[in-house]
């Protein structure tokens, strides 16, 4: 083989070694910045992961916001009418953060409940995420298969 062939070789082949280099790390950072969206539910389930970052979605539970006064670590649960998740948020809420208003939170599990990195409210009454008024709509069908049909009374 003459250098001349030899060395294109060599150079196809460190761009070959390169674009795939390129590539694995590109996977590797669209991997760590995706999350997922799931419900208290499923949350409940295992189904989000030990140690992952995921956001979690549904309605703030009624009466169940609290902080402690001087303090900007809020405490409330989040709801998909099935389940419920408490969740901790260190930081300013959004304005239209409110209970019985639909929320998404980004963040970790920690023990038994969610440590909240970022919180975002819906934007007027009657707006849901569609992501998680599919996601509950779609626990909410699961739940009413897997429950019995309750007896018909006897007259």
């Amino acid at each position: 083989m003459n250098p001349t062939r030899r060395n294109r070789l060599l150079w196809i082949a460190a761009l070959v070694a390169a674009a795939g280099i390129a590539a694995a790390m590109i996977t590797y950072a669209i991997q760590r910045n995706i999350t997922y969206l799931y419900t208290p539910s499923e949350v409940l389930r295992g189904e989000a992961g030990a140690n992952a970052r995921f956001r979690l979605g549904g309605m703030v539970a009624a009466d169940s916001f609290k902080r402690a006064p001087g303090s900007l670590e809020a405490h409330f649960r989040v709801t998909d009418g099935d389940a419920q998740m408490p969740v901790v948020y260190t930081g300013i809420l959004p304005d239209l953060f409110r209970e019985k208003q639909a929320v998404i939170a980004t963040g970790r599990m920690q023990g038994d409940h969610f440590v909240a990195e970022q919180v975002l409210a819906k934007h007027d009454e009657t707006y849901m995420p569609k992501e998680v008024a599919d996601k509950m709509g779609m626990a909410h069908k699961k739940h009413d298969v897997q429950s019995p049909a309750p007896a018909a009374e006897a007259k």
